[in-house]
């Protein structure tokens, strides 16, 4: 098996196994991001205490890139500080994926970041 079907492999695990899939009872931040041309839907909720990510869930539907970067992503930012995450582009999130995202899909795998960058200018 190559590395890029493994990551593939990977991206469909998460789409049907989704880390940090559910809801925080008292969410200190939250957003509902959609993208209108695919339907995906994600809402991503923070507990943030002392500038820090202390917990973070999401919920939602969409296509495996959406749900998958929903969940690398909220990995991710696990007890990072809220500034640095201010500053995650859409790079970290291609390099968190693992593989060749087209142009059409670029939106599906940037949904979680742009919903996570709204909900800490709250």
């Amino acid at each position: 098996m190559t590395s890029h079907s493994m990551y593939k492999e990977h991206i469909l695990d998460l789409y049907k196994n989704p880390r940090n899939f559910g809801e925080l009872a008292n969410p200190t931040n939250s957003h509902h991001g959609n993208n209108p041309l695919c339907g995906d839907e994600i809402t991503i909720q923070l507990i943030i205490k002392d500038d820090k990510i202390v917990d973070v869930k999401f919920k939602g539907v969409g296509c495996a890139i959406s749900i998958a970067s929903a969940s690398l992503l909220t990995d991710h930012i696990k007890n990072m500080n809220v500034e640095t995450i201010k500053n995650l582009t859409k790079d970290d999130i291609l390099d968190l994926m693992h593989i060749p995202i087209s142009p059409i899909r670029l939106k599906c795998a940037l949904l979680s970041l742009e919903t996570l960058h709204k909900s800490i200018e709250k």
